[in-house]
């Protein structure tokens, strides 16, 4: 007997406890951001978690073996927002403009939204290596992409950059980290902040707007 043509009923159960497993896993690891973000990694414990989460402890280890496991991937999660942001669809890679205000509003909409949580990942980086490793690919990954970026639009003759391009994206990346730290919770004050920095980043590119 199938529920749908070509499906066994035990097909059927197994994919729904796969559905099922998939929505506790990132219960648990959203639970886990709140409360490391909330208490930090040292404070934070697996119960902290459970009862954030509303789940037994047997749960949590069915997913996880231990904080440090969770947490990797709470940090890996983070990561991924991040670098999403250089992975917008829908946006012409060959306009500066368009480009550029969108990775920007991108970037700091993730920063604004991880903002305690990713101070958190920096500190435990110090001591754990593979934090670490993820920690460095959400500050260094982006200035390499920048990076190829800039030289592609130099080439190309796009761009008139001010320096290097090395040079060009680790000056993009920190001034995009250091206003990302005050974000305007109003919409208005976001907007005009993405529109600055975009314009900052064009003036670095030395892109002309008018003619991008």
């Amino acid at each position: 007997m199938t529920d749908a043509p070509g499906r066994p009923e035990w097909a059927s159960a197994r994919a729904l406890r796969a559905d099922k497993g998939h929505e506790t896993r990132s219960l648990l690891l959203d639970a886990a951001a709140r409360v490391f973000t909330r208490l930090g990694y040292a404070r934070t414990t697996i119960a902290d978690i459970t009862a954030e989460a509303e789940v037994s402890r047997p749960t949590f280890y069915a997913y996880f073996e231990t904080k440090a496991d969770v947490f990797r991937e709470v940090a890996a999660r983070v990561r991924d927002e991040f670098l999403a942001g250089h992975e917008i669809p829908d946006v012409d890679v060959n306009d500066p403009y368009a480009l550029g205000r969108a990775s920007a509003e991108a970037f700091l909409a993730a920063h604004a939204a991880n903002h305690e949580l990713l101070t958190v990942i920096e500190h435990q980086a110090i001591t754990d290596e593979r934090i670490r490793e993820i920690w460095q690919e959400i500050t260094r990954r982006p200035t390499r992409r920048v990076a190829r970026y800039v030289e592609r639009l130099a080439k190309a003759g796009k761009a008139d950059p001010a320096a290097t391009p090395a040079v060009v994206a680790e000056a993009i990346t920190g001034i995009f980290a250091r206003f990302a730290r005050q974000v305007p919770a109003d919409r208005e004050g976001f907007e005009r902040l993405v529109d600055e920095l975009t314009a900052i980043y064009l003036r670095i590119l030395g892109v002309d707007r008018a003619s991008g």
